[in-house]
């Protein structure tokens, strides 16, 4: 008992990160199968033929490709306009600056059905044909608030002496900017940049609503499971994942290398 409470907190944490990666492990385990129909639900056979055709499936790699298009975008929109809104409300004060701040945070806290209803509704009024466009703007602007939370709090966390030692020796505003306040500022400008850029690909509610005709990664993984769904799909959702976990083991030892540089 004294061993187990001393490794409660640890216990737990692998259990609950073994709950988090299980999906993900059947992911990779039926893009093996060769299932007998159209559903890939239960083990047939080993095989890796949808490995050397992940395209081999119609419309698949077209979706993927559209959801990366509007994922790159929206997430260059967020993160310029949510990183320009964070700073204007972390360092300036102004008239209706809270009032701003909570509009700002809203999409945050309604649930998704009703912005993408809202969306809708305003694209309709303006006589907007849906698809690429909408789905973009729609995207930018839900993603906007998460990108604003978490390049402020970077902002608010920042030390003034820093950019009022710059200007003591002489630089620029802008040189201020790029070379100290930047910098400082950029691990919460790419969290920002990241979650924009994954809440973007995986959307499929607000897309679902805005898009037309036009036919996403989401939307179509959706539409197939209704009809069958394929072993490709799992194919590149294990890739997706790979891809993710390279990035942040990648991101963690350049980290510690840059650390015991500092030391």
């Amino acid at each position: 008992m004294r061993w187990l409470r001393r490794n409660l907190v640890v216990i737990a944490g692998v259990l609950t990160l073994a709950f988090l990666i299980l999906p993900n492990i059947v992911v990779l385990i039926f893009s093996f199968n060769r299932p007998k129909g159209r559903f890939n639900y239960a083990w047939q056979e080993f095989s890796t033929d949808a490995w050397k055709d992940p395209c081999g499936v119609a419309d698949l790699c077209g979706s993927l490709s559209l959801s990366l298009q509007i994922a790159i975008w929206s997430t260059i929109g967020a993160t310029v306009l949510g990183t320009m809104i964070a700073f204007a409300l972390a360092r300036y004060r102004f008239r209706a600056r809270g009032a701003v701040s909570s509009l700002i945070f809203l999409p945050m806290a309604m649930p998704e059905v009703v912005m993408a209803a809202s969306l809708l509704t305003l694209f309709l009024n303006m006589g907007a044909q849906l698809g690429f466009w909408t789905i973009l703007i729609a995207h930018i602007m839900f993603c906007l608030s998460f990108v604003v939370t978490a390049v402020k709090a970077r902002v608010l966390s920042m030390d003034p002496r820093l950019e009022e030692a710059a200007k003591d020796l002489y630089a620029s505003p802008l040189q201020t900017f790029l070379r100290v306040t930047l910098p400082i500022a950029a691990p919460g400008i790419a969290a920002g940049a990241l979650l924009a850029f994954a809440l973007s690909f995986d959307d499929f509610i607000i897309t679902n609503f805005n898009a037309g005709s036009t036919v996403t990664f989401p939307m179509y993984v959706w539409g197939s499971a209704q009809r069958g769904t394929p072993v490709q799909i799992n194919v590149i959702g294990t890739a997706m994942f790979a891809v993710a976990v390279i990035c942040v083991l990648a991101g963690m030892l350049i980290g510690n290398r840059r650390r015991k540089q500092a030391l």
